[in-house]
């Protein structure tokens, strides 16, 4: 008798569930409807290049979505499910693409899936410079290039290409990461040679001296070189994200050999800058004369405005020894009347040289 009622009230729950179904389908076909109008008037002036993807928007949809949120589906998976609504239905308004640094299932991949969702043409670069070349070139519409690791510190050649390429930022993304060794080898005894990033092995550096002190490791540009040597060569191992198997056909000889729980942080570059989302970042970099107190004199006019540096790093120019460029992070939008102010004097004062990388959302997600 109990079972006969519980396989009713199961019948019931389901029968309330799949009427909820209909209901989500029925919103999301609606949604759709407006997006795709919205995607008309934006193309409705051939003459003007209208963006179509707007990260102030979308964090503004997350960061809404999120503070109503009361759960019990976790906020993750409540992201997670927005990520690709928005994705599939922008699709719709025009197929963009996205080009990221190294192959299927990398960092940047799982970065760009994570900014981007599944629906936009996501293309590997090899190298940075590709990367930043073919959305320069307008062969994509935006990349996803790595930036800054919370252990060891800023890309340096992110940094570099930012001098003279006319791109701005659009975004940031920020991504846990675990590492794995991969191998065509099913042995661990077999390997004589790892091929990793500058990073990956610094990441990885104690666990390597522990289990594998007699081997060779040698750096590489990005992972997609790492893993497209070792599918060739016999005996050598990449260091490399766990998911490329998937996709590579590679054996995972060890899990979670990174020495500490890491985040990496992405930049989303493009041709046209997001507009203010009420939480931003403003980046830009600047250098001048060497003389004594100058870098205090700079700093001083984002302090006297209350402005939150989040970050500063310095790096040769490349153009005459001993010059340095200064990129800088702070918080604000650039149209902020406070962080107007500032570029406006910074790039009034004799000698200093100012370029506004972007400003764009906070990573919402």
């Amino acid at each position: 008798m109990s079972a006969r009622h519980d396989d009713s009230d199961l019948f019931a729950l389901r029968r309330a569930i799949d009427s909820i179904d209909d209901r989500i389908h029925d919103l999301l076909m609606e949604r759709t409807e407006k997006v795709m109008e919205v995607g008309r008037i934006k193309g409705s002036d051939p003459d003007r290049e209208t963006p179509f993807y707007r990260p102030e928007r979308e964090a503004d949809i997350h960061r809404r979505l999120e503070a109503r949120h009361r759960g019990p589906l976790p906020k993750v998976a409540l992201h997670r499910i927005w990520r690709e609504i928005i994705s599939a239905s922008l699709s719709l308004e025009k197929k963009l693409s996205v080009v990221y640094l190294g192959s299927e299932a990398a960092f940047a991949h799982r970065a760009a899936l994570k900014q981007f969702g599944s629906s936009f043409a996501l293309v590997p670069a090899a190298t940075i410079d590709e990367l930043f070349r073919e959305v320069e070139a307008k062969r994509a519409d935006y990349g996803v290039a790595p930036v800054e690791n919370s252990s060891e510190g800023m890309v340096t050649h992110t940094l570099d290409r930012f001098v003279d390429s006319p791109l701005s930022i659009c975004g940031e993304v920020y991504l846990s990461t675990t590492h794995a060794l991969l191998s065509m080898e099913s042995a661990m005894e077999r390997i004589h040679t790892v091929y990793a990033t500058s990073l990956a092995a610094s990441q990885c550096g104690a666990w390597l001296e522990r289990r594998l002190p007699a081997i060779r490791v040698r750096g590489v540009e990005s992972t997609a070189a790492a893993v497209g040597i070792v599918c060739r060569e016999a005996g050598s191992a990449a260091i490399a994200s766990p998911e490329l198997p998937d996709a590579q056909g590679l054996v995972v000889l060890a899990k979670h050999i990174e020495d500490r729980a890491d985040e990496n942080r992405f930049l989303v570059i493009g041709r046209q800058g997001p507009g203010r989302s009420g939480r931003d970042k403003t980046s830009l970099l600047f250098f001048f004369r060497d003389q004594p107190g100058f870098l205090y004199q700079v700093l001083g006019i984002f302090a006297r405005r209350g402005l939150n540096l989040t970050r500063i790093e310095s790096r040769p120019s490349r153009k005459q020894a001993w010059e340095y460029l200064f990129f800088l992070d702070l918080a604000g939008h650039r149209d902020d009347p406070p962080v107007a102010g500032a570029l406006e004097e910074l790039a009034a004062m004799v000698g200093v040289t100012v370029k506004v990388l972007g400003s764009y959302p906070e990573c919402a997600l």
